[in-house]
């Protein structure tokens, strides 16, 4: 298929998934007058945030363009677009876009995580569903509240195709939305994913008020685990040293909006999962994450001593605290980066 980028900005757009981050992406495609439709779980959501023009739930004070309106008829909505951004949870996506396996339009899937079941990354999933020349990632360091307030971001836009990125990044023509392009699906799908892993490690030190010099080293560490495993599976070096690898994990480990950040603060601070969860009181992709991750690293022989310190913790073999002594008693070694 060929993919042209002559975008009108009156071309419509559909996102699925009334979240914050759904809903800020909404924001982002509307605000030039592109005319938007967000879908919303129920007819009772999408009329009061149709009416309130605002998500008050998720991003409340923050008003909607004019062009953006709400729905709940996933279907008329998928029909009348000329793209359409997933921005729900990876779990919930994963059942739902059968709904897509007909059609042109691109799909762009803004959601981030591992099956752990079937170790499937995002855009194993989005392929099969609905191929390679429609399939499209969006990732990279990015809060909702930030890009709804209309705050500079930048992102990696990727498909298999280098025109059918660019094609679906032009939706996006808001200049404070910059927008990168990459080939390289694989290295974006696992550098989104296993960020999320780490963020619940830093979390934990942040929790255990373990210090700034513990957080950078997790960092650092934290992308060598993830290099590790997405260039063993084949993504590139050079994508996880990018906006869609590095950015995301530092934005992810150390500001107050991650929800996988929230996730590790709250058990460091002895919550149970449960309470956790409770606590952060939104889908945290990184604990579905964790055991995929740590599944998959044992399947291609790699070493990921944070992600599986984050694994016992969530499966209780090992309280926080018990997970720290265990990194930090591991036997010195010379440091690697690959």
């Amino acid at each position: 298929m060929t993919h042209t980028m002559a975008i009108s900005s009156r071309e419509p757009v559909c996102v699925w998934g009334a979240g914050s981050w759904g809903t800020a992406l909404a924001m982002v495609l509307s605000r030039h007058g592109r005319p938007v439709q967000l879908i919303a779980r129920t007819d009772e959501k999408a009329a009061r945030m149709q009416q309130a023009r605002q998500n008050a739930d998720y991003l409340p004070g923050i008003r909607f363009p004019d062009s953006l309106q709400v729905t709940a008829d996933t279907a008329a909505a998928i029909a009348l677009s000329a793209a359409i951004v997933v921005a729900l949870p990876c779990s919930a996506a994963a059942r739902e876009l059968s709904q897509l396996d007909t059609g042109n339009a691109p799909v762009i899937t803004a959601c981030k995580g591992l099956d752990p079941n079937t170790l499937e990354r995002v855009d194993d999933w989005l392929i099969r569903i609905v191929g390679a020349d429609r399939a499209v990632l969006l990732s990279g360091p990015s809060f909702a509240l930030d890009v709804a307030q209309g705050k500079p971001t930048a992102l990696t836009m990727a498909a298999a195709d280098a025109s059918l990125a660019r094609r679906a990044a032009s939706f996006f023509d808001d200049s404070s939305f910059r927008i990168y392009t990459s080939i390289d699906v694989t290295g974006v799908a696992l550098g989104g994913a296993l960020k999320n892993v780490i963020a619940i490690a830093a979390g934990i030190a942040e929790g255990l008020d373990l210090g700034h010099n513990a957080s950078a080293a997790l960092v650092t560490r934290g992308i060598v685990e993830i290099s590790r495993l997405a260039v063993a599976c084949g993504g590139k070096q050079e994508t996880l040293n990018g906006l869609s690898g590095l950015g995301d994990l530092v934005l992810t480990c150390t500001g107050n909006l991650s929800r996988n950040r929230k996730l590790g603060m709250a058990l460091a601070q002895g919550m149970s999962l449960d309470e956790a969860r409770a606590f952060v009181g939104q889908v945290v992709e990184g604990e579905r994450s964790t055991a995929a991750a740590c599944l998959l690293a044992q399947q291609r022989g790699i070493e990921m001593p944070i992600a599986n310190s984050v694994l016992a913790v969530l499966q209780g073999q090992m309280s926080p605290v018990m997970a720290v002594q265990s990194l930090l008693s591991r036997p010195e070694r010379h440091e690697s980066i690959t």
